[in-house]
């Protein structure tokens, strides 16, 4: 209570006449959370109530549905870092405490590491420790609060970071929550469970995934059956009811196998006894059968692998489809992902009939799972006939396009603002000035810039707002304001003993307010890079980057035929970001995204070029004349996931003699 002030008291007694809540920020300070009997320790842990309180939100801004919306409700694919984006969804109250399932697959690996590649040495340097179980951490705790009390999360990691998840995971949960650990034992390539390398460790053969309830006395779960092992009914026998194998000691007689001490030693698995033995066996071990509970162990045999998307750590889309149809059952079921990578999670949903978000910080999982959605097939490992998918949504979470938010209307430009800078919606007054809301518990003003005769926010503006209420706010006073109606550069002006600060939008960094610098969500410029640990924090918004290219056709000295060849010249982010001005030409590339046939609508990804690799290249990218369709678009992308378009015939490649 020592930490209120007198003001802060006079605006609990408001808010608590009013009926409505009090901000999270007061409840924590009013009633401190107890402390736990025990909780991992470790350097940058910080407080569960800061985390939810003090996480800035990002406004979802859509960018284009595919599909007609049907019933109100659109499937979600939202680009963005996936806690701000999770702080956003808590206010919604169709998502918030409503997804029935979570199955989230952190970045822990890449191709190359599972391959042993040396240097990924600073990857494995970056997610070691105490940092990368924080990063962690506060994910957790946000889907904690989007999951329902029937629901479930499974949590999918390797053996390097698997047991301080699980301390953090009984934390967040409670141990009481633990529900099962599953041993995906994914075998070696080839299928082989032998290692024929000698090397000083055991080879690793599995990954985990450990499951939590979000109430386990409510969860909701379906039993998973699967098909009995050969070594179970190799005893398999035929009597008048059918075939059946025994249970207990399998040296006895037949005699001796109907009843032990009241109990039947008999299980029947078929009471069809025109089929032959072989063929019951071939039923009830085949892939697809279900006919007793799957234990935690999963290998070859229950797991039916399938990939199709070429994404560096795609899951098969067997594991998935067993977890949602015993997580979920209804088509109203919401299935979360936050780390979407090639969307595996989001295709089987979809495919099941389930409600889906994804969430992902990667331009490249985005595209990759736009595709993917686009060319559905029924049957699970993406066979059978197409399926269309129900219509989604495609969203950004902290990149924007501020030349549709500066069309908005002014109340939607205001709640907007508000969301942007983690501001609560609550209009009072303070010495008969209108406010819009509150930042923790200082007062909030957005500036109108719509007004006519184009009002601009100067110095004059501040003066005469602090001789109107500088005896009745606090310390802190925040303005919120387009940056182009701003005529003044400092981030704060001071007025007696309140300190105004303008948040800008764009927002320009302001350290005062935040320990660190706004950092982008950096893009990949390899391959290794992809599932790269991303914990931004901020917003920017969108621009194109600068790029002049030219398209020719001619054969390179290495190849036997020509090929179109994209050469870039220029490539230069025009990004706001801190130090982006100060990279060179190409340096701020990410990759090179191209659809080889473009249908005029929708950007339907077909092959991806880091970089790195066009870098090596002598910066080209080359491709082969008859992948080029009717028209292509290229998508340039910047490390600060900004896009260049362009499209392109046949007609615009130039052809050169000889060869490069």
């Amino acid at each position: 209570m020592n930490n209120l002030s007198k003001k802060d008291r006079h605006k609990i007694v408001e808010i608590l006449e009013s009926g409505e809540e009090l901000p999270i920020d007061y409840k924590h300070i009013l009633f401190p959370p107890e402390k736990k009997e025990y909780e991992l320790v470790y350097a940058g842990k910080e407080r569960e109530e800061d985390i939810l309180a003090d996480t800035m939100a990002v406004p979802l801004q859509p960018i284009k549905t595919i599909g007609n919306n049907g019933d109100g409700w659109t499937n979600k694919l939202i680009f963005g870092d996936n806690i701000q984006v999770m702080k956003s969804l808590l206010d919604d109250p169709k998502v918030k405490g409503q997804v029935k399932l979570i199955y989230i697959d952190p970045p822990f690996a890449t191709k190359q590491e599972f391959r042993g590649s040396q240097d990924q040495k600073a990857y494995q340097d970056k997610i070691a420790g105490a940092t990368f179980i924080e990063f962690l951490r506060k994910r957790l705790i946000f889907l904690k609060e989007l999951l329902a009390d029937e629901g479930n999360l499974i949590f999918h990691l390797d053996s390097r970071k698997i047991h301080y998840a699980k301390i953090i995971l009984d934390e967040v949960f409670g141990e009481n929550n633990f529900v099962n650990e599953i041993i995906w034992h994914k075998g070696r390539e080839g299928g082989s469970s032998r290692s024929h390398s000698i090397g000083s460790s055991i080879p690793t053969e599995y990954q985990n995934l450990l499951i939590y309830a979000r109430n386990r006395r409510n969860r909701y779960w379906k039993q998973i059956l699967g098909p009995y092992k050969k070594s179970t009914v190799n005893r398999i026998e035929c009597d008048e009811k059918g075939w059946f194998y025994t249970r207990g000691r399998m040296g006895r007689k037949p005699a001796d196998w109907e009843i032990e001490a009241g109990v039947s030693l008999k299980t029947y698995v078929s009471t069809d006894v025109s089929k032959t033995k072989e063929e019951i066996l071939k039923e009830i071990t085949s892939t697809g059968a279900e006919f007793v509970a799957i234990g935690d162990v999963w290998n070859k045999d229950i797991i039916k692998f399938s990939t199709c998307t070429k994404y560096p750590t795609e899951k098969p889309e067997a594991i998935l489809n067993i977890l949602i149809q015993a997580g979920t059952e209804k088509s109203t079921d919401i299935v979360l992902d936050a780390f979407a990578g090639s969307g595996t999670t989001l295709a089987v949903a979809e495919k099941l009939g389930r409600r889906w978000i994804g969430i992902d910080c990667g331009k490249l999982a985005i595209y990759t799972i736009q595709r993917r959605m686009l060319n559905l097939k029924k049957e699970i490992g993406n066979k059978g006939k197409r399926l269309k998918p129900k219509p989604f949504t495609l969203y950004n979470g902290g990149l924007y396009d501020f030349s549709r938010l500066k069309k908005l209307p002014w109340r939607d430009w205001r709640l907007f603002a508000l969301n942007l800078f983690n501001c609560q919606d609550k209009k009072h007054t303070v010495s008969g000035i209108e406010m819009d809301g509150y930042k923790g518990r200082s007062d909030v003003l957005i500036f109108n810039h719509q007004q006519e005769g184009g009002v601009v926010l100067d110095y004059g503006f501040i003066d005469d707002l602090h001789s109107m209420i500088g005896t009745k706010v606090g310390k802190q006073f925040f303005v919120i304001a387009p940056a182009a109606s701003v005529v003044f550069l400092e981030d704060y002006i001071d007025k007696g003993s309140t300190r105004y600060y303008l948040l800008r939008i764009p927002y320009s960094i302001i350290n005062e307010l935040h320990n660190r610098d706004f950092e982008a969500i950096k893009q990949p410029i390899d391959e290794s890079q992809v599932n790269d640990t991303v914990d931004a924090v901020g917003f920017d918004f969108i621009r194109p980057p600068k790029v002049r290219c030219e398209y020719l056709i001619k054969r390179p000295k290495d190849k036997l035929h020509e090929f179109g060849i994209v050469k870039i010249r220029t490539f230069k982010s025009e990004a706001m970001i801190k130090g982006a001005s100060q990279l060179g030409n190409r340096e701020s590339l990410s990759m090179v995204m191209l659809d080889f046939d473009y249908d005029g609508e929708v950007f339907n990804l077909d092959e991806v070029f880091y970089a790195s690799e066009i870098e090596k290249n002598g910066w080209e990218v080359h491709l082969p004349i008859e992948s080029i369709k009717n028209q292509i678009m290229v998508m340039y992308l910047d490390i600060y996931g900004n896009e260049y378009r362009e499209i392109k015939t046949m007609d615009c490649f130039k052809s050169t003699k000889g060869e490069s």
